[in-house]
């Protein structure tokens, strides 16, 4: 499949898609069992795979986590807007969907730097009239995407803001556009992350990385427990606090995870 070609899930590919490259969102959609990919997503997809078999329950697991926080921010927390960042192809569990379960009014802006993803966002996620915006924006470009947030969501009110398998895209700078974030919202927000965690002592999650940035366009990193926590800083965290996928509120009949792929998560409050 080449840039403007046909293809039976994605219809018309715009021609400034370049589908020969491997892309995070359809990467991701790959090992969640989606169809919106290519062959360059596939194949990067399965080499990481082949090094850490453990990534696919672990998307997985990431999705639960959207899940969960979500259904905390909108049902116990009282948060009727959510600013997702790196939204990812559309799948099971979409965001304004848990949301709008709970709280129809709530409101949810999307924000990805696929092309193909924002396509699919404005066909499939279809929510209450006037509560869902799509934004294609770079997240290098914090005050840009909060502008453009700010046409739909009150910035002056609480907003839920999610970055889930998101910082790992922003190897250089992602204290400073995190930071940048937090600091436009009111008090009383809420911040979402997930985030792949190095497994030093072992190597096989790092591995895997480095076999996803040989195939991958964008580059990711993984970081320590120290270096995710301090996303939080200023922040109260809630309970409990900093921890594995599976161990964040699971529901009360799930059973620990037994799948290699690390990754932390955890919720916080902006006083």
């Amino acid at each position: 499949m080449t840039a403007g070609g046909q293809d039976s899930a994605l219809g018309s590919v715009p021609v400034r898609i370049d589908t020969s490259i491997a892309h995070p969102a359809r990467v991701y959609d790959y090992w969640l069992g989606g169809k919106d990919n290519y062959p360059a997503d596939r194949e990067a997809a399965e080499a990481v795979i082949r090094a850490n078999p453990g990534i696919v329950p672990g998307v997985r697991a990431n999705r639960a986590f959207l899940v969960r926080a979500v259904r905390h921010l909108v049902g116990e927390a009282g948060i009727s807007q959510i600013l997702d960042l790196g939204t990812g192809l559309p799948a099971v569990d979409n965001v304004h969907e848990v949301a709008q379960a709970i709280n129809p009014d709530t409101r949810v802006v999307y924000v990805d730097n696929d092309p193909i993803v924002l396509v699919h966002a404005h066909a499939l996620l279809v929510g209450s009239p006037g509560t869902i915006a799509y934004l294609d924006a770079d997240l290098h470009q914090p005050a840009e995407v909060l502008r453009r947030a700010g046409q739909t969501l009150d910035l002056d009110r609480p907003v839920g803001l999610l970055l889930l398998m998101t910082l790992q895209f922003l190897v250089e700078d992602a204290y400073d556009v995190l930071g940048e974030l937090i600091g436009a919202l009111a008090p009383g927000s809420y911040l979402a992350v997930s985030h792949p965690l190095r497994d030093d002592a072992v190597g096989i999650a790092n591995a895997a990385t480095s076999k996803y940035n040989e195939k991958v366009g964008t580059q990711m990193v993984r970081r320590t427990r120290e270096e995710i926590t301090r996303f939080f800083d200023g922040l109260e965290l809630i309970e409990p606090g900093v921890v594995s996928l599976d161990q964040w509120r699971p529901a009360p009949d799930a059973g620990p995870s037994t799948d290699y792929s690390p990754a932390l998560c955890g919720v916080a409050r902006k006083p």
